[in-house]
């Protein structure tokens, strides 16, 4: 069987981020048949409606990799208890134009890491409710919070600690599991609507 096409992305922007520490090793320890590519979102301009008539590069591409993907894996910390800034344009982005959501019908995942006990519950919590708006099935079980210890974790994605290893290898199986579930039951149709309302164009 051909490997699930998983687009990731990681919500923050910096270069250091524990996030894409993570990332790194979710990938390590996922499943054979599933093949990553991360989904960048460094380059979006801030989106504005007056975009949708001509899309520029970024955009274009973002959406693009969004609907080659199988499934999506968002991997983010929480800023001041919700989505990060750049994390949210992208999936604005990736929403639009009204009628061509790209996210439409997309198995996900989401998970986060954080220095602090909360380990992004509350960012999960608020992106759970885009997600939901944007028809996208979401893997509600596991849930991931992950307390990020620097004992944990290589800079490569490595995780010395078994326990932590062990959790995040049985979310990835999980999560493999989900977009197989997901993709075998959903039947061939449109994304968004066929017909885009005219009063929500101008939102």
């Amino acid at each position: 069987m051909a490997p699930f096409k998983i687009g990731y992305f990681v919500g923050s922007l910096a270069t250091g981020s524990i996030n894409r520490t993570l990332a790194k090793a979710l990938i390590k320890l996922a499943p054979d048949d599933l093949e990553f590519t991360e989904i960048p979102i460094r380059d979006l301009p801030l989106y504005s409606y007056d975009y949708d008539a001509d899309f520029p590069p970024a955009g274009r591409a973002l959406k693009e990799a969004i609907e080659a993907s199988d499934g999506i894996l968002l991997v983010s910390p929480e800023y001041n208890r919700s989505i990060p800034g750049a994390l949210k344009n992208a999936i604005d982005w990736g929403s639009r134009p009204w009628g061509t959501n790209s996210f439409a019908r997309k198995p996900t995942g989401i998970i986060g890491a954080s220095p602090g006990s909360i380990g992004t519950a509350v960012m999960q919590s608020s992106m759970r409710s885009v997600l939901s708006f944007l028809d996208a099935p979401q893997l509600n079980a596991p849930e991931a919070y992950v307390q990020y210890r620097t004992d944990a974790f290589g800079d490569d994605g490595e995780v010395r600690d078994e326990g932590t290893a062990k959790f995040l290898r049985h979310y990835m199986e999980e999560y493999g599991a989900f977009v197989a579930r997901v993709l075998a039951a959903n039947a061939p149709g449109h994304i968004g609507d066929l017909e885009p309302d005219a009063d929500k164009l101008s939102r």
